[in-house]
Order: C-alpha cells, then sequence, then structure tokens
C-alpha cells in the first residue's frame, strides 16, 4: 500500500485515470457506491465497473480524498497551475465521493462558461453523486445553476447536437423536466423525508414546466403511487399540497381574468376582435379542463384509504388536514366568481354597479394560496385556463362527512396513536370552523 507522498500521487494519478476511462468505456453509468475494502489485496485498480455501476474500493478514498482535495485549493489559490483537463477529472472525482465541495462545484461552473464543459455532463454528474448523497444540498443548487443555462435562449440552439435533446426547443424542455422528475423521485426513494429532492421538484415546475394545468395534473396522477408507498414522508405529501394549491390558484386568478377581459370588452368593442383573434389561435391548442372540487374530493379519498390502511400516521392526519382546508375555502370562493361572470353576461348596468361595488370586488378577488396568485397572474388569459370549471362543491363534502370519518375511526381502531390523531384532527376542524 502506497505510503510517502510520491506513492500517493502516482496512486491518485491513476485512479482518477481510471475513473476517466470508465466513463469513457461506458457513458451511461448510472450509479456510484463504495466497496467495502480495508486493505488493497490485489495489485488492481480500485475502480470496479460492472455493467452501469461505478465502484470504488473504499481502501483509496483515505489517500485519494484528501490528495484531490489539496490540488484544487492549491489551484483556486493561484498556486499550482492545472489545464481544464485535469480540473475537468480532478473536480469529477472529488465530487463523486464529496459532493458538497462548493469550491469543486465553482470550478465546474466557471469551465460551463468558458465553453470547455458540456452542461449535460455536470447534470450526469450531479445525478451520479445523488444516488450516494441523495440529499446533497450543493448538487441540488448546482443542478439548478445548470439547468437555468440550458433554458435561456442562447444555450437551447446549443444542445441541437447534445444526443437525445435534439429536438424542438417545447421538446427539449420537456425531456429536461421529465428527466428531473426521474431524479427527484430516485432521491426521494433513497433518503426520507428529502425535502431537498421535492424542493428541487417545485422548482422545476415552476421554471421549466410553467405551472400548465396538464404539467400540474399529470403530476397529482404520477405522485400518487408513490405516497401510497411512503404513508411516513410528509415532504412527498407537502409536494401533493403544493400542487393543488397550484391548481387553485391557476384557477381562481384566471376566472379573476376572464372578469376582467369581458369588462374591457364591454366597455371596449374595439378591444374585443384582438381578443377573440388571440382566443381563436389559443384554441388550436390541446384543450385542458380540470374538476377542482372533484380533485380535492379523490384527494380526501385518497387520504381515507390510507388512513384505514395504515393507522398511526401522524402525516396522513396533517395531509388531509390540509387538503381540508382547500377545500373549505374553494367551495367559498369558485360559486362567487361564477355569480360575477353571469353577471357580466346579463347587462352593462349590473356589470357596472359590480365592478364599483366594494363588497362585490372583495368577492372577485383571488384566493391568496402561500403567494401563487402573484406568479400566476404573470401568465396571462389563456384559452386552456377559460376553459377550467368553476363548478360548486358538492354537499357532501362538507364537515358534517369529516365528522362522521372521525367517528367511524375512533369506534374501529385499536391503534392509540390513531385515536390521539383523530381526536387531535376534530378539535382543529372545531377551532377551523367556528373561526
Amino acid at each position: 500500500m502506497a505510503e510517502s507522498p510520491e506513492e500517493v500521487a502516482v496512486l491518485v494519478q491513476r485512479v482518477v485515470k481510471d475513473i476517466r476511462n470508465a466513463f469513457q468505456r461506458n457513458p451511461h453509468i448510472d450509479e456510484i457506491g463504495l466497496i467495502p475494502c480495508p486493505e488493497a489485496r490485489y495489485n488492481r485498480s480500485p475502480i470496479v465497473l460492472v455493467e452501469n455501476k461505478l465502484g470504488v474500493e473504499s481502501w483509496c478514498v483515505k489517500f485519494l480524498l484528501p490528495y484531490v482535495h489539496n490540488k484544487l485549493l492549491l489551484y483556486r489559490q493561484r498556486k499550482q497551475w492545472l489545464n481544464k483537463d485535469e480540473l475537468t477529472d480532478i473536480t469529477c472525482t472529488l465530487l463523486l465521493l464529496n459532493p458538497d465541495f462548493t469550491t469543486a462545484w465553482n470550478v465546474r461552473k466557471e469551465l460551463i462558461l468558458s465553453g470547455t464543459l458540456n452542461p449535460l455532463k455536470d447534470l450526469h454528474l450531479g445525478k451520479l453523486a445523488l444516488t450516494k448523497f441523495p440529499k446533497s444540498p450543493e448538487t441540488w443548487i448546482h443542478r439548478r445553476w445548470v439547468l437555468q443555462q440550458l433554458i435561456q435562449e442562447n444555450s437551447l440552439p446549443s444542445l441541437v447536437t447534445k444526443g437525445n435533446l435534439g429536438a424542438a426547443p417545447v421538446e427539449r424542455i420537456h425531456r429536461l423536466v421529465q428527466e428531473e422528475m426521474n431524479v427527484c423521485s430516485e432521491a426521494a426513494g433513497r433518503y426520507p423525508s428529502n425535502y431537498n429532492a421535492w424542493s428541487h421538484r417545485i422548482w422545476v415546475l415552476q421554471h421549466l414546466g410553467k405551472l400548465t394545468v396538464k404539467v400540474l395534473l399529470d403530476e397529482l396522477s404520477s405522485t400518487k403511487y408513490w405516497v401510497s408507498m411512503h404513508v411516513s414522508d410528509h415532504s412527498g405529501f407537502h409536494y401533493r399540497q403544493f400542487l393543488l394549491k397550484s391548481l387553485i390558484g391557476r384557477t381562481v386568478t384566471d376566472n379573476n381574468v376572464l372578469v376582467q377581459n369581458q369588462v374591457v370588452n364591454e366597455q371596449n368593442p374595439s378591444l374585443q376582435k384582438e381578443e377573440e383573434s388571440v382566443g381563436a389561435e389559443a384554441a388550436c391548442a390541446e384543450e385542458q379542463s380540470v374538476d377542482l372540487p372533484r380533485c380535492l374530493e379523490e384527494e380526501l379519498e385518497l387520504c381515507t384509504e390510507l388512513i384505514d390502511t395504515y393507522p398511526g400516521h401522524e402525516t396522513l392526519w396533517c395531509h388531509r388536514r390540509r387538503v381540508f382546508y382547500l377545500q373549505h375555502h374553494l367551495s367559498n370562493k369558485l360559486p362567487l366568481l361564477s355569480a360575477v361572470v353571469s353577471t357580466v353576461d346579463s347587462s352593462d348596468e349590473t356589470l357596472n354597479n359590480s365592478h364599483h361595488s366594494p363588497a362585490r370586488s372583495h368577492m372577485a378577488q383571488a384566493m391568496d394560496v402561500d403567494g401563487l396568485n402573484e406568479s400566476s397572474s404573470k401568465q396571462g388569459y389563456t384559452q386552456e385556463t377559460k376553459r377550467l370549471k368553476r363548478a360548486p362543491m358538492q354537499d357532501s363534502l362538507g364537515p358534517e362527512m369529516e365528522y362522521r370519518f372521525i367517528d367511524k375511526v375512533l369506534s374501529t381502531c385499536r391503534d392509540a396513536d390513531q385515536a390521539r390523531f383523530a381526536t387531535a384532527y376534530r378539535k382543529w376542524l372545531v377551532t377551523f370552523l367556528g373561526q
């Protein structure tokens, strides 16, 4: 085993070269890991490549990590020169072993900005690092930075020759979103309550997915099975709450936009033709409608099923509380908005009265769901959001149904925690509905 500085240098250079060669032989490596091996038993490379899995024998880490770490620091301090290829190899090796080393990510940012490093390779490197360190905050932060570079207008044309992303810009963004969703799902499965992974997923929807109705509904559908298999993972249920809040924020806000557009058209007929032309263009796109009351009803049904199947999990009761909160406020908002729309269509006089009435103006305001209205209002009025249903809530989804569910749980459960959570939920209902 290497002991002297010269022997360590030779060993590290060989290992770094072996890692580079492994990626050249198999660019589809999808997982990294350490192979427990206290000592070097054979005169062979500590880098093991089997199919798409890359392993590093643990005995070499105590030599490899400090050496590349110090070498990179000497470069940043301008005490040692490294060319671009050496920087790429050293930072790759270092980040696979310690992805929370910010300096290494910063060096790779400089290489990307200089055009030396393909940003897609950094996404792949980050994906590999997350298979070993799924909660690494610096990896998620760097990943968002790379995605921002990719979605810039000047960056998109350069992706045409980068393999499977050589499609239309919209298609490339769609594939980026799908890839990020897969990365987040894998990281969330490897580490319980992985807040960093779910926060990154939210960021991707906001900046790449643009929180469209189709994307939100697809995410609700795709994460249903995941949360059913991870009933104690609060971060996963919080993500579904974000999806529901985004749907509500987009729907209610765009309903207000619909009312305002109709007001303007009634007062300014010259603008109506322009509005109709925009609507005709939007109608050519795929139409998407959503029944929000039904979405919330299905979410409560999912909660009921999981609470009955997996008693004693507080996460499920907290999620049910939040869904009922959204359901209760939605039932107070959508009928009012529908009334305003009907009033607009009836007569100009009634429209003007409702427009200047403080009470009606207050009722027509969109529900502010965790600050979503500000971002949703910037997306403007489209044919897609115009078709969102504004049906009132059904009577069967009132508090009485929740009280009956609580009584059923308390009368049948044998789990002490389940009874405690049900009692706490009833107290919350009494307090919330009494406000």
